[in-house]
């Protein structure tokens, strides 16, 4: 029996290893051919990775309508910077540091605006939610909270799975850098979470 899924789970590993190097190949020959111009080559890039990035840009910024302008100017420099790929990294990580500065871009832009945004939410006393999702809102609401540095880094490395080099690299710091505002967040977020009557 044990060597029974031993082989099971070999063959699905192989498998899914087969698809992985497919879909690899696939999104090679559209770079390839999005470099080339092909407008149609890059709208399928744009469909292979749109829900991502918008996901990068939504949880930065925590604003439907800034992710949604964020994510759009980041495929419109995806495509005019796309010859400078050389594809030292994936192309979803390159895609992402652009989504990246792009999202922090328009945070300095308009920093003395989220600044008021956030004097007001100071001073708003956090609501409980009730319900099936009550748990889940209440924890992005508490990632929206955040302090903007320690909010990005917790959204690139325990979200989306990048190292702190990788993170470091995306937000203009020092990987040690990197690991310190996660750890403040990981602990800001315990506090609100806490404060809020849930218990680790």
């Amino acid at each position: 029996m044990a060597a029974l899924l031993t082989a099971d789970t070999s063959d699905y590993s192989r498998a899914m290893a087969t698809v992985s190097t497919d879909t690899q190949a696939e999104e090679a020959m559209l770079i390839e051919q999005a470099q080339r111009s092909s407008r149609r080559a890059f709208e399928a890039l744009y469909r292979l990775h749109i829900d991502r990035v918008y996901g990068v840009c939504l949880r930065m910024t925590g604003n439907v309508s800034e992710a949604e302008d964020c994510a759009q100017d980041a495929f419109i420099q995806a495509w005019n910077k796309l010859k400078l790929f050389r594809g030292d990294s994936a192309f979803s990580t390159w895609l992402h540091r652009i989504a990246v500065n792009s999202v922090l871009g328009r945070m300095r832009k308009s920093k003395r605006e989220q600044e008021r945004i956030m004097a007001v939410s100071d001073d708003t006393p956090p609501r409980l939610e009730t319900g099936d999702s009550g748990e889940l809102r209440d924890l992005s609401d508490a990632v929206n909270q955040l302090p903007e540095g320690a909010r990005n880094v917790f959204v690139l490395h325990a979200v989306y799975g990048y190292s702190h080099d990788e993170t470091g690299e995306m937000l203009g710091i020092a990987t040690g850098t990197s690991k310190a505002q996660l750890h403040r967040a990981k602990r800001l977020l315990a506090q609100q979470l806490k404060q809020e009557g849930f218990e680790a």
